[in-house]
């Protein structure tokens, strides 16, 4: 049975296209998170970490490894927005 050559070219374009919108979406995905793996299941701890570290270094993957918070630390708790009754 001969093979219908033109069929392959579609189909290529398809499988490059495919592969080309996969390898995008993770490039960028990882150029969010500083070149890190994205996170799945974050659960209540992570999202304070990743909250702490927002807060330390400005980005929620950004680590410090200063044995000292920056004095800005103090003062930018997510704590003051709440309406104390």
């Amino acid at each position: 049975m001969p093979v219908p050559w033109e069929a392959l070219i579609p189909f290529a374009l398809l499988t490059t296209m495919f592969g080309a919108a996969g390898t995008l979406l993770n490039t960028s995905k990882r150029l969010q998170n500083q070149g890190k793996p994205v996170r799945y299941n974050v659960d209540a701890w992570d999202s304070m970490m990743m909250d702490r570290d927002q807060r330390l270094t400005g980005h929620k993957r950004g680590q410090s490894a200063e044995p000292y918070a920056p004095e800005e630390f103090e003062t930018n708790s997510a704590w003051y927005t709440e309406r104390v009754s």
